[in-house]
């Protein structure tokens, strides 16, 4: 352990839920909410990570044709184990057939065992986008399906779609992703078939299932791509959308069968089928 850590806070004037999605996809030790602001704690500063955000608020300002400002404070302190401290604060979700708990909890009797250490990944079910993925999941016929996990983060999607029975493929731009993907595959007991950094361009391979927890910005962005990805009769399952995005998101897939679609805390998934 270093003898300091950086403490950044960022708030946004708009967009909150965005900017949230948008750090959980890229940083990996955690985000902590509140009075409207994001924290983000590690031994490193984050530079690029905060080039990125200032990026994306310069998109979605170009996007939505709004200014958007973001007050951002970076505070160096003396370092305490304040990863222990995050542990300390996580419990386990319990989606029904799931149950998806820190290394540090038991398993519960009669529930599909995953472990997760959501201090060393994001993806740990709490989030409202993947909590409701894996109730999808769960009432899924899985059992020897091709399953594609595209922007994998922890690999909880694909962990979860493994113990069911599926052949897991994984992807995501940032490598770390895969390897705390890996991680967790090793802790699960579970395998995947192939995992790659990038996403989903140029694939000679089709799948039963394709998931993309991702932001609704790139979800549209990748439409063609997701779409190519899933056989005839096969399913496409969309998460990370906030709610006033669903329509843009459903627009950009209306060739596809909306079987499927919760929304919870401001955030909606959905499910589509290919015909």
């Amino acid at each position: 352990m270093k003898e300091y850590y950086y403490e950044i806070t960022i708030k946004p004037s708009d967009f909150l839920e965005e900017f949230e999605s948008f750090l959980m996809d890229r940083f990996f030790n955690g985000i902590e909410e509140r009075e409207g602001s994001l924290i983000l704690r590690s031994e490193e500063p984050m530079r690029e990570l905060l080039d990125q955000t200032r990026g994306y608020a310069e998109a979605l300002e170009e996007l939505f044709d709004k200014r958007i400002t973001l007050d951002i404070e970076v505070k160096r302190l003396k370092n305490r184990d304040w990863v222990e401290s995050y542990k300390k604060s996580i419990t386990p979700v319990d989606t029904g057939i799931f149950y998806i708990r820190p290394s540090w909890y038991e398993p519960r009797e009669g529930r599909i065992d995953i472990v997760i250490d959501p201090a060393l990944a994001f993806g740990s079910g709490h989030h409202a986008s993947t909590f409701n993925c894996l109730r999808i999941l769960q009432r899924m016929d899985l059992e020897g399906k091709e399953v594609l996990d595209v922007g994998c983060g922890s690999g909880i999607l694909a962990v979860a779609a493994a113990k069911k029975g599926a052949i897991c493929s994984l992807c995501d731009t940032d490598a770390e992703a895969i390897r705390e993907s890996e991680k967790n595959f090793r802790l699960n007991e579970v395998e995947f078939k192939k995992r790659w950094v990038g996403s989903v361009s140029n694939l000679k391979e089709k799948y039963d299932i394709v998931i993309a927890n991702i932001v609704a910005d790139v979800l549209i962005f990748l439409s063609k791509e997701l779409k190519e990805a899933v056989k005839e009769g096969g399913f496409l399952l969309l998460s990370g959308i906030v709610r006033k995005q669903k329509s843009k998101v459903a627009k950009s897939f209306k060739e596809l069968k909306l079987v499927q679609e919760i929304d919870q805390e401001e955030w909606v998934t959905l499910l589509f089928k290919k015909e």
